[in-house]
């Protein structure tokens, strides 16, 4: 009994350490990290977010829409975004809120 107990906690540690790599992106060798929030109600409409961004805005811009593909793929079964305030705006005009660029939009139906 006492080895199962070890086996599911090694399990368990293992499954969460792994969890993190699934929302980093690699970037001119450094980690960037990201995260998106929807609503249950209209999953289309998204706000990413990435960073570092005082490491590289481009780093933290593509973490940002590494997770947007990512959502907009498992929720609508399309890569397509309707951007509100994406990673084609220039640098200068990113919204950045606590080190990390906040990308918005919708995801496309097919």
């Amino acid at each position: 009994m006492k080895s199962a107990w070890i086996s599911g906690a090694l399990l368990l540690a293992l499954v969460a350490c792994g969890r993190g790599e699934l929302d980093t992106v690699v970037y001119e060798g450094a980690r960037f990290t990201g995260d998106l929030r929807s609503e249950r109600g209209d999953r289309a409409a998204f706000v990413a977010s990435g960073g570092p961004a005082s490491v590289s805005i481009e780093g933290a811009k593509q973490a940002a829409e590494f997770q947007v593909v990512q959502h907009c793929i498992r929720y609508l079964g399309s890569s397509d975004v309707a951007w509100t305030n994406g990673p084609d705006v220039e640098d200068a005009a990113l919204t950045i809120d606590n080190n990390k660029v906040v990308l918005s939009g919708r995801c496309i139906e097919p």
